[in-house]
């Protein structure tokens, strides 16, 4: 049997023993913009044709899971761990508010062209080109990484979509001080605490790197075989 059947046939295996969530789309919250991004989730996967863009181990967090930020935070303890790492950064004056990307259109170039390789690959040609100004949806939040003299070193947007909100984007500078799990604890915390959707995603694992899926597992993300409505 060709090794692409082989594993093809692994991953067909692997996917079916992972829990299955069942993530809702509601065109409602902002009927344009929810309506493409359903559309971009579930059209076929470039590799695998037989499943849905992002069906394949989403990585997720079941907010329903965690009573409360401590809760949450208290499950991501341990050695070298995702709280480790943010608490190494809060006590080195990093903080994360929600911002006006407007106001932040200098430090959002300067962290988009930080690094000419991310994840082993070229960035984006995207990321290369500045935007001088930002169109804000309504089903969006966008949340900044401010060092201890105000500047934004990493941002990630965040869109609600339903039933579950997913970072569209998450990117920030190359240092050793913890700013990425920061950035995203507190990110999963304040989702928590508003309670307005069952999960929260961050792409998959399947198509990550060995060291970003390790990132997201710090963090408490698992992947699962996610189901797609709409309505």
């Amino acid at each position: 049997m060709p090794e692409k059947i082989l594993r093809l046939a692994k991953l067909v295996i692997d996917i079916a023993k992972l829990p299955v969530a069942r993530l809702q789309f509601y065109l409602k919250l902002n009927p344009l913009e929810v309506d493409k991004m359903h559309r971009y989730f579930t059209m076929r996967h470039p590799r695998y044709k037989i499943f849905q863009n992002k069906s394949l181990g989403a990585a997720l967090i079941d907010l329903a899971h965690h009573r409360g930020r401590e809760a949450y935070i208290n499950s991501i303890k341990g050695k070298n761990s995702g709280e480790q790492h943010a608490r190494k950064a809060l006590s080195r004056g990093y903080s994360v508010v929600e911002i006006d990307r407007n106001n932040y259109i200098d430090d959002i170039y300067q962290v988009n062209t930080s690094l000419s390789v991310r994840q082993g690959r070229p960035i984006d040609a995207i990321y290369r080109e500045k935007v001088n100004h930002y169109t804000q949806q309504k089903n969006y939040r966008y949340y900044g990484l401010l060092n201890n003299e105000g500047n934004l070193v990493a941002y990630g947007d965040v869109g609600h979509y339903g039933n579950f909100s997913a970072f569209n984007r998450i990117i920030g500078i190359r240092n050793n001080d913890g700013i990425m799990h920061l950035l995203v604890s507190e990110i999963v915390c304040q989702m928590i605490e508003r309670n307005e959707c069952r999960y929260m995603m961050y792409d998959t694992y399947f198509g990550a790197s060995p060291g970003l899926r390790a990132f997201k597992t710090m963090l408490g993300f698992q992947p699962y075989r996610a189901k797609y409505s709409i309505k």
